[in-house]
């Protein structure tokens, strides 16, 4: 796929409806920097966008990928598979979202545990000795937390999905070899 040459297309595709890329951003409600973007080749639309721009020039979006007119239309059932498939990617998105915010929450629960049995707050409870108990409380609650946020800043940072992703090709390495 060639971005400049699809980013030229949807640029030819917007002039031809006589649109400027204000008006196209509004369509779509994304912004005309977004539109910009994808004229220039800098950035790429998402899937799902992909099949809105292609049902709104009235194309393939096989022509779009490519960049050029084809004469044949896509026909119903790919239409389907890729709405399906871009439905698909923005329930993941959705998931990964709240597993992000139960983790945040979570991770933030242990921090205040922190703190405030740094504080010394929970000296009130029947259980001696008290200080051994905040140690402990200081010293766990602490440790998740950062054990926590380092998951975090892994999982952000993409270092996870690359372990992931090489883990699974020595898997599928090694029952290559076992089948044969």
């Amino acid at each position: 796929m060639n971005q400049q040459r699809t980013g030229e297309f949807l640029k030819h595709l917007r002039k031809e409806k006589g649109l400027t890329q204000e008006q196209l951003a509004e369509h779509f409600s994304v912004s005309s920097r977004t539109v910009s973007r994808w004229e220039t080749g800098n950035n790429m639309p998402d899937l799902d966008m992909l099949i809105e721009l292609a049902d709104f020039y009235n194309i393939d979006i096989r022509e779009i990928i490519d960049g050029k007119r084809k004469s044949e239309n896509m026909n119903s059932e790919t239409k389907e598979t890729l709405l399906k498939v871009a439905e698909y990617a923005d329930a993941e998105k959705r998931k990964l979202k709240s597993k992000m915010l139960n983790f945040s929450v979570g991770t933030f629960i242990f921090l205040v545990i922190f703190c405030l049995s740094h504080t010394g707050i929970f000296n009130f409870l029947p259980i001696e000795p008290n200080e051994n108990l905040n140690d402990f409380l200081q010293g766990f609650s602490l440790g998740i937390a950062m054990a926590a946020l380092g998951l975090n800043i892994l999982y952000l940072g993409g270092i996870l999905d690359k372990a992931r992703e090489k883990k699974l090709k020595i898997f599928c390495r090694t029952n290559r070899r076992n089948t044969r």
